[in-house]
């Protein structure tokens, strides 16, 4: 029994609860430049392309999450070249002004972090070239060096991504949540689930990934020492994992009841619940 992820294992979409549906669409779709793939009920779906990236249920009966709570950390939208981050950074600078919380060279990446109108942590981000990603002792070298926001998109915003910021392709290259304990989230997200360490921290936080990838998750514990397990809020409905065929989603299921992890079949999907009940799903691309 294989103990790790296929290689070609990606994130799919990040579900939502959200207070007001239509503040967060416009947010997403207006600002990121995410197009509303399928809107029906109070759920909307918007991506690029036909690739979901982010879900809004709309829940208006649930309370916010408190502030050292479990849960979402940020969503990371990965774009596939500077000019198309620099249009959605500029986007959600000019529509949203005050949402902007900082931005980094992670020596892997550049990006550029924001605050959505109900406060989950949103990363717009690209990635270098992997041939110039350093990799010492099989743990990534990453960094957070100072980023001039204005400088980037001096350099790289485009007439045209200045008028529209749909440009280019975007899906969800990482999630990073908050857990209470580092050593638990390494239990179940590497040894039971099978992802690979890439880099950690001490003991406040741990990156991860299939197929040598920067990370694809990440947890800390930077403002949630300690927190138990969530109840269901606003904030992180449930995080997609995809795994490349039905072959290797059946290996993840054995895996799983191996170990004892409990979890939900319905015969296209597996969900299981980590130990602070964020819902991680897994399905097959094909």
């Amino acid at each position: 029994m294989t103990e790790l992820l296929a290689a070609d294992t990606a994130m799919g979409q990040v579900t939502l609860n959200v207070a007001d549906l239509d503040a967060m669409t416009a947010y997403y779709r207006d600002g990121v430049g995410l197009d509303v793939l399928s809107q029906e009920g109070g759920r909307t779906v918007l991506g690029r392309g036909a690739v979901p990236v982010i879900v809004l249920e709309h829940t208006p009966e649930l309370r916010h999450a408190g502030p050292r709570d479990a849960g979402l950390f940020h969503t990371a939208i990965l774009f596939d070249s500077r000019a198309a981050l620099a249009a959605a950074v500029s986007s959600v600078a000019r529509r949203h002004p005050g949402t902007f919380t900082g931005s980094s060279d992670h020596l892997v990446s550049q990006a550029f972090y924001f605050d959505d109108p109900e406060h989950n942590g949103v990363e717009l981000y690209w990635d270098r070239d992997r041939t110039q990603w350093s990799w010492v002792h099989g743990r990534v070298e990453m960094g957070t060096v100072f980023l001039d926001p204005n400088r980037f998109l001096a350099e790289h915003l485009t007439e045209a991504g200045a008028e529209e910021p749909r440009q280019g392709e975007a899906v969800v290259g990482h999630v990073h949540l908050s857990v209470g304990d580092v050593e638990r989230a390494r239990e179940f997200y590497v040894r039971r689930l099978g992802f690979e360490v890439s880099a950690e921290y001490a003991d406040t936080a741990l990156f991860v990934s299939a197929g040598g990838y920067h990370h694809h998750m990440a947890m800390n514990v930077w403002r949630s020492q300690g927190a138990g397990r969530r109840q269901r809020t606003l904030g992180l409905g449930q995080v997609d994992i995809v795994v490349p065929t039905a072959d290797d989603l059946g290996e993840l299921g054995e895996r799983m009841a191996h170990h004892g992890i409990p979890g939900r079949d319905d015969g296209r999907t597996l969900a299981f619940d980590d130990p602070w009940s964020n819902l991680v799903r897994v399905r097959a691309a094909t």
